[in-house]
């Protein structure tokens, strides 16, 4: 099978799905803007060919590209795992005449307000929503719906360009900073956990389901320096108060006609236990929640994407076994990592819960918290209770120190 995969290698989590795919039997012909010399070894190994683009979001000539570089060899699927390039994966689909998601297929998964439109009118519950290109129109949106509201990107992915609204303060702050979008969607603010609901489906049949729950959510996170972020794959998705999103995300993934691949959905639990649909993404989350998926089952979900887009079928045991939080750490002090403080204690007391220590060297400059989800390190975390995971979680939260200076 030959598969076309768009930007093999970036973000992060991309060379694994490139290496699932090879692992497979796939032959991956990649398609990106990063320079063949410039690609990871390990992930050239997983590529079978590979066509530099000079910019991959000129999608009409990209497709045009790719259309001409195929020619004369049968390309079975066309895959893009990157938010960005869902459109363009469409619309090199229609070039090659492959199946998959069309253009107006993805358009929903792509727009916040399409997708909110066509979910309340299949009876889910959302909140309140309205597209805005202007300033006025976002002080006229947030004036109907009432304080707080929520103003993001309508095309964004993750807390990106993503503000609180609590007062006209905020608001013209937010209007500020999002002067270079074009486009953002003004959103009831809805108070209550937040989780996701992810899956990897084939054909329309689940084959998979992950509910995590952030602590505390990604926006108050984006907001808090000294927060130490935490996302926690759950045993048991059959308690009421997880199954109520579990039930809300198969009615979303039914309503917006998803067939095939990795999905990524975002919802809270208010106070009085309803389940408010967030937003939904035709891709597999980012900041390592995959990693934490496959410690939760000790299965390779990177391999099982694969074997769902090339077999219709994931041929390995992903019954879960663990809790399993991923916990982000955020240096204290500017300049370069100079010392961990905590770690051989946390380790001595917990590192048989343990499996993933990956925190930035000593010595490397300490990355922008703003801009960097994982910060300078994450610590995976396991444990087949949830409170006992969630106190593992904890410790290395409050007790670890990465220091910068």
């Amino acid at each position: 099978m030959n598969v076309v995969l768009i930007s093999p290698g970036y973000p992060a989590e991309m060379p694994h799905f490139t290496r699932g795919l090879a692992e497979v039997g796939a032959r991956v012909l990649g398609v990106g803007d990063q320079p063949r010399e410039a690609l990871d070894p390990e992930l050239k190994r997983s590529l079978a060919d590979y066509l530099h683009v000079r910019n991959l979001w000129d999608e009409d000539a990209t497709a045009r590209a790719i259309h001409a570089w195929t020619k004369g060899r049968s390309v079975d699927r066309v895959e893009c795992l990157w938010e960005p390039g869902m459109i363009l994966a469409a619309k090199v689909r229609a070039a090659l005449g492959m199946p998959g998601m069309t253009v107006e297929e993805t358009l929903p998964f792509r727009d916040k307000v399409v997708m909110k439109d066509v979910l309340a009118k299949a009876g889910v519950r959302t909140s309140k929503h309205q597209r805005a290109t202007t300033a006025n129109e976002v002080r006229a949106a947030a004036e109907r719906f009432g304080l707080p509201v929520i103003v993001k990107p309508v095309a964004g992915a993750g807390s990106a360009d993503t503000y609180p609204i609590r007062d006209g303060a905020d608001l013209e702050r937010a209007l500020s900073a999002l002067g270079n979008v074009p486009e953002v969607t003004v959103e009831e603010f809805i108070e209550g956990e937040e989780h996701t609901y992810d899956t990897v489906c084939a054909d329309g049949e689940i084959l998979f389901e992950n509910v995590a729950w952030y602590r505390p959510t990604p926006l108050v996170a984006k907001l808090n320096e000294w927060i130490s972020a935490q996302s926690t794959c759950l045993r048991d998705i059959e308690r009421p108060e997880v199954a109520i999103g579990r039930q809300l995300g198969r009615q979303v993934l039914r309503a917006l006609g998803w067939r095939t691949g990795f999905t990524h959905m975002e919802w809270f639990r208010t106070a009085k236990g309803e389940a408010v649909f967030g937003e939904i993404g035709g891709r597999p989350p980012g900041a390592r929640l995959v990693h934490a998926m496959n410690y939760s089952c000790d299965a390779d979900l990177f391999r099982g994407w694969a074997e769902a887009v090339c077999k219709g079928r994931i041929e390995q045991d992903l019954r879960k076994k663990y809790n399993a939080g991923v916990v982000f750490k955020r240096a204290i002090g500017q300049g370069r990592i100079r010392a961990y403080e905590g770690l051989d204690r946390l380790m001595a007391r917990y590192g048989e819960h343990v499996p993933v220590v990956d925190l930035a060297p000593i010595g490397a400059p300490r990355r922008d918290w703003k801009s960097s989800a994982i910060g300078d390190g994450w610590i995976v975390v396991r444990h087949p209770d949830l409170q006992t995971c969630l106190a593992l979680g904890d410790a290395f939260a409050s007790e670890l120190r990465i220091l910068a200076g």
